[in-house]
């Protein structure tokens, strides 16, 4: 009984805390070049691309079936499964998932093998949903709430965007969540209008499927409290920039990352690119996602997180070995 109170006091003080930070979310929607004297930084690139290469003699290792490895830190694995689990697992599948085959024989496409069966899965309403021609980029806190409220609803419409981190009290301490969609000609602010947008551009026709699957998402009381203790659990990460993390990170190609938001596996690698300030390229892999077949089609199997890092030229699997990757290439040697 002590620990349900301590979680529902918890809860009521993310509440209180967020009711305050985030009250009535703004919309601006307007040209880019109306948007540099709001957002002065976000939309200026260094000129001089760093120049970062792999370890000597780097190796990327072997892909392994998924599971708990030796490498894998029990811990985190534990928290990260609680995060999911606090979160009813939201994102892990895309809206409106179907199964459309227990024995498909087609081995160019992606199915989850169990024994015999080979199961196929889609998605029942995105198929006549629009899909962004350009990358949307959100500009986002790891350890938000309300950032990642908006980072499950890309996931559940198998949107694929840009990451571009922020930390406290530095000078990309901007009022996140906050998207830029360059097919909208728009930047969005606030998470409740930002996932109005997405469902309105990017979502199914109303009349296709039932609201109340988002309601993990859409009851906002619910998903910011269970949110906050996710990023408690986790040790609130991204909020504040790695301290030997490269003063260019923030200049960097934007790291690809295939994976989706609740899974245990990929959250580690996902918290590291954070930390260490680098934009990275979140490919949607949810259940049901197109994206699953296009993994196969480039690496001849599905396994997330996986990696494609423009920077150095390297593709790599498995999760302890990305952070150890990311670590030694995007940190200062002092």
């Amino acid at each position: 009984m002590t620990h349900l109170r301590f979680l529902i006091s918890i809860a009521s003080c993310s509440l209180l805390v967020n009711g305050l930070l985030h009250t009535a979310p703004t919309t601006i929607k307007t040209r880019q070049s109306s948007s540099l004297h709001l957002f002065p930084d976000l939309f200026s690139k260094q000129q001089q691309q760093p120049r970062v290469q792999a370890p000597p003699n780097f190796v990327p290792p072997e892909p392994k079936p998924l599971a708990i490895t030796e490498g894998t830190d029990l811990k985190e694995f534990a928290t990260a499964s609680a995060a999911l689990a606090l979160r009813l697992a939201t994102g892990a599948f895309v809206l409106g998932w179907k199964v459309d085959t227990l024995f498909l024989d087609d081995e160019s496409r992606y199915a989850l093998k169990l024994g015999p069966i080979r199961l196929r899965d889609s998605s029942s309403v995105l198929e006549s949903a629009a899909r962004p021609s350009s990358t949307l980029v959100l500009y986002d806190r790891e350890s938000s709430p309300s950032c990642k409220r908006v980072r499950e609803m890309l996931n559940l419409l198998d949107i694929t965007f840009e990451v571009r981190p922020c930390f406290e009290d530095t000078e990309t301490d901007y009022p996140v969540p906050f998207l830029v969609d360059p097919n909208a000609d728009s930047t969005i602010v606030g998470d409740d209008d930002i996932i109005g947008h997405l469902l309105e551009k990017y979502g199914p026709s109303p009349d296709l499927f039932d609201r109340k699957a988002l309601w993990p998402i859409e009851f906002r009381a619910f998903a910011l409290a269970t949110a906050e203790i996710a990023a408690e659990l986790r040790g609130n990460p991204g909020r504040t920039q790695q301290s030997n993390a490269r003063p260019d990170n923030a200049a960097m190609k934007p790291i690809e990352l295939w994976g989706y938001e609740c899974s245990p596996f990929v959250r580690p690698v996902k918290e590291k690119l954070a930390e260490l300030g680098l934009p990275h390229k979140v490919v949607s892999c949810s259940r049901g996602s197109k994206n699953r077949d296009a993994m196969v089609e480039r690496t001849g199997r599905f396994q997330v997180p996986f990696i494609i890092d423009e920077n150095t030229g390297i593709e790599m699997f498995e999760g302890p070995e990305i952070v150890d990757y990311l670590e030694a290439v995007y940190t200062t040697k002092e």
